[in-house]
């Protein structure tokens, strides 16, 4: 019969001894499947996904029953994502996304839709937000709701369609994307 320590007398050195082979094996597996890296100087910038903003807004502007608008973005700012979906509630609607990296690297999103100013702005900042002032930018009121720690929103009506802009870029680009938009052509 071989001698085994009762349960109640085992020390924390035989649990650290223990959970030295679990730890490499977890090493090792992160290692094998390539979902870690060592990077003693930070982490560095990936690439930017590419995306087809033209294509994108042109098969929203066929499937969505309001003005789609395509703004010409400024040289150096790179499309990287859009998206679809529903506001719901009783003023909600449809919408339609697509975000861009400046060349700072920082996104902003420009947000089309049929939903309502507070139904939308309420979808896209998570929750309730107030209003805490207004921008004029060629020629439009752009409406913004911000506050202390939260990124910007600039909100606007064109034609009944609910423009929206948001995201970590800085207020020349929000005021740059906001002229662009004003300027940009409804696609039919």
């Amino acid at each position: 019969m071989a001698y085994q320590k009762p349960r109640i007398l085992q020390s924390n050195r035989d649990m650290f001894w223990s959970l030295i082979p679990l730890a490499l094996m977890c090493v090792l597996l992160a290692g094998v499947a390539s979902q870690c890296q060592f990077s003693p100087g930070g982490p560095t910038t990936g690439p930017i996904p590419s995306f087809d903003l033209e294509s994108a807004l042109r098969y929203d502007s066929q499937d969505l029953d309001f003005p789609v608008r395509q703004p010409v973005i400024p040289e150096g700012w790179t499309p990287n994502s859009g998206s679809r979906s529903v506001v719901t509630g009783d003023n909600g609607g449809e919408t339609s996304t697509v975000g861009f990296i400046t060349p700072p690297g920082r996104y902003i999103q420009f947000t089309q839709s049929s939903a309502n100013e507070m139904s939308l702005v309420s979808y896209v900042a998570g929750g309730l937000r107030t209003a805490t002032g207004v921008e004029d930018v060629a020629g439009h009121n752009w409406v913004v709701y911000g506050g202390e720690g939260v990124e910007p929103i600039w909100i606007a009506d064109f034609e009944g369609v609910r423009l929206l802009l948001t995201g970590s870029a800085d207020e020349e680009s929000f005021a740059t994307l906001a002229t662009a938009v004003a300027e940009a052509p409804v696609l039919g």
